[in-house]
């Protein structure tokens, strides 16, 4: 049995747009048994796609996204969150991690050294 994942926002992000970032995140976002997805991540996909790409891609990705386990945001996280000196956004998103022992697989320079990490610097090309 493989462990749990969560992908940050980022992550998700190249996947949906099919970068050539994407197959960094995809054995994540495609193991789907494996997955969980904070609320918060929806959030932030969704709205930037809405800005960018309107009301219908943004509902079939949080439509995609919801394959996972979807963990929402409750008094509890919240307060496991305010341990980290991250954004709140990433605070919430890592303590979900932190509370289901799964691997943050991201590209987001804010969680490199923390552990449980699987980080993927943005200035190294994929395969290199």
């Amino acid at each position: 049995m493989s462990a749990p994942n969560v992908v940050d926002s980022s992550g998700w992000l190249e996947y949906f747009t099919d970068s050539k970032r994407a197959k960094l995140f995809a054995s994540a976002i495609e193991d789907a048994g494996n997955l969980v997805v904070p609320v918060i991540s929806i959030y932030e996909v969704c709205k930037k796609v809405l800005r960018e790409r309107g009301e219908n891609d943004a509902l079939q990705i949080a439509s995609m996204m919801q394959t996972g386990q979807v963990v929402d945001l409750d008094g509890a996280l919240a307060l496991e969150a305010m341990r980290y000196a991250l954004p709140m956004a990433d605070s919430l998103i890592y303590a979900t991690a932190m509370r289901h022992g799964a691997t943050l697989w991201t590209q987001d320079e804010h969680f490199k050294d923390l552990p449980q990490v699987r980080f993927f610097p943005k200035n190294v090309k994929p395969g290199a």
